[in-house]
């Protein structure tokens, strides 16, 4: 690589869907490292046919990332040159690495990550926000109980997260369940085919995909309105009592006097 500082290990992305979102460098780094550490070297593959690329590739998951540390460190210290890629996207994120990076960085071992595709800043770029505020959940938790967590926890910022379509469903579900009709931000297929962005409230969404909904999905959750927050923190407030044992009185009750409420608002809520 021309006029470009030489490193030892390259963190690469590939497109997360349309074959063409893939930069020069990205290609000129494939074809000139030693070795690919990937996800599924048949997914790969198919991105290195499409481009003529024969560099070797080896299998690099979170199954086995503790034990091709030490291999990669040997290699590297060889004088090989690797790089890191991911099934789609960019590598490091929601995908195994932490663990090899941590280790490269404590032996001195030179990195650099190149800019590519990724889903989030795709998604995030034709999604309108009041601010640039947002949490990145990574993949939305499979249990209730942490799902509900994370919603009620992150209520007042951009919630963003991964989720497959056999399970989103249930997840606007729950969405509403904590938060009421809450407005939704959904992308599906970003830069393939039929990709879709559609951002209403969780009933729309619900009812637009209603016989169905395919592809990897990005969701985000708009933080709840300014009228609706302090519902949305008696509401949690409910739930932690409720958990403990306590009735719709004794929680309108209890409510009323710590946080000056108007009871019987408080106890529809409980009803709620």
């Amino acid at each position: 690589m021309k006029n470009q500082r030489e490193f030892q290990f390259y963190i690469v992305p590939t497109p997360i869907g349309n074959m063409q979102d893939i930069t020069l460098r990205a290609i000129d780094v494939l074809k000139t490292v030693d070795i690919i550490a990937c996800e599924d070297t048949r997914t790969t593959q198919n991105i290195l046919n499409h481009y003529g690329i024969k560099t070797k590739t080896v299998a690099y998951h979170k199954y086995n990332e503790k034990s091709k540390v030490e291999e990669f460190i040997t290699l590297l210290k060889g004088g090989q040159k690797i790089a890191l890629v991911s099934d789609a996207g960019t590598p490091m994120i929601c995908d195994p690495g932490s663990i090899l990076i941590k280790e490269l960085l404590a032996n001195d071992i030179t990195i650099t990550s190149l800019a590519g595709a990724c889903t989030i800043p795709t998604f995030l770029s034709q999604v309108p926000r009041d601010n640039e505020t947002f949490t990145f959940a990574g993949f939305f938790p499979k249990t209730a109980q942490k799902a509900e967590e994370l919603i009620r926890l992150y209520s007042n910022t951009n919630l963003v997260f991964y989720e497959s379509p056999n399970r989103i469903t249930d997840t606007l579900k729950l969405i509403k369940k904590v938060r009421g009709n809450s407005r939704v931000a959904l992308g599906r297929e970003l830069t393939k085919l039929f990709e879709e962005i559609n951002i209403d409230t969780v009933d729309n969404i619900l009812e637009h995909y209603k016989d169905g909904i395919k592809g990897e999905i990005v969701c985000m959750v708009y933080p709840v309105a300014d009228n609706n927050t302090n519902n949305v923190d008696t509401l949690n407030k409910i739930k932690q009592l409720k958990d403990k044992g306590f009735k719709s009185k004794e929680i309108a009750t209890i409510l009323s006097s710590l946080y000056d409420l108007n009871k019987n608002d408080v106890y529809k809520l409980t009803m709620d």
